[in-house]
């Protein structure tokens, strides 16, 4: 049998799913739950923690809580990895035109906020294995947050390594001030002489760290995703390894293998 708290959450889950309360909308005070529901202020708690631990209402400081707002979908597929190398060569008017998360979204260039920071990096022994380099190598660690201008949480936590040696043939693309670089990474080693040839995706999950959970805004019990993504090219080199950690509230994950005719 269900115990009380349970069952009001179920009647205020019911208001949430059928529009009576709808996104945005605030729930009354706990007092005044307490007094709707004839049930004493912490069982309106537990019932409400409920609530939040689904990830269908907030709590606002200061102000109460709220029915959560539905976040922009992201959908990822690995078909994205053709369509951004068929770009990597295009005018850069046409590569202006939109990128990566615009196609995982749906969303304009107009829509989003993007930021990138620089800074150099020693391989530890987990990128020199990925990139086949000694420990200490010097790296290029970029690191990358987009989110929709509507919204607060980035869609994903981004952070990508690269051989300093390699790309500082090209002094741009030491520059974070050159971001958002239109046609993306692989643009930026194509103007280095590099062509993609195959992309490792690795995919694991795990629960977020406090920090994860803080800067990517997760209800509580949602769990992250982690791509490990290497890069190689047509020599099967490694030539860029990036880990990005995605939200499992808000991301669909499509891989699609066409399979070679007999």
């Amino acid at each position: 049998m269900a115990k009380v708290y349970e069952r009001i959450a179920d009647e205020l889950r019911e208001s949430i799913r059928a529009g009576k309360l709808a996104p945005g909308d605030q729930l009354p005070t706990e007092a005044k739950l307490s007094d709707q529901f004839g049930r004493s202020v912490p069982t309106i708690r537990e019932a409400l923690r409920l609530l939040r631990d689904e990830g269908l209402i907030e709590k606002q400081h200061g102000r109460g809580n709220f029915v959560r707002r539905p976040r922009t979908p992201v959908v990822r597929d690995n078909a994205r990895h053709q369509w951004e190398k068929d770009r990597a060569r295009e005018p850069e008017t046409k590569r202006l035109e939109t990128g990566a998360t615009e196609h995982d979204t749906g969303l304009t260039v107009n829509d989003l906020v993007f930021h990138a920071s620089y800074r150099e990096a020693k391989a530890d022994a987990e990128l020199a294995e990925a990139l086949g380099v000694p420990e200490g190598t010097l790296l290029l660690q970029r690191t990358y947050r987009t989110r929709y201008s509507a919204e607060t949480a980035p869609f994903n936590l981004v952070t990508s390594y690269l051989i300093h040696e390699l790309v500082a043939g090209n002094p741009a693309l030491l520059d974070e001030t050159k971001e958002p670089w239109p046609g993306g990474t692989m643009n930026q080693l194509f103007t280095i002489g590099i062509e993609l040839g195959r992309i490792e995706e690795r995919v694991t999950a795990r629960p977020p760290s406090p920090e994860e959970a803080e800067e990517l805004e997760l209800p509580p019990g949602t769990a992250v995703v982690l791509l490990r993504k290497t890069s190689y090219d047509i020599n099967d080199r490694p030539v860029e390894v990036s880990y990005v950690t995605v939200p499992g509230d808000r991301t669909e994950m499509i891989f699609n293998t066409p399979l070679e005719r007999w």
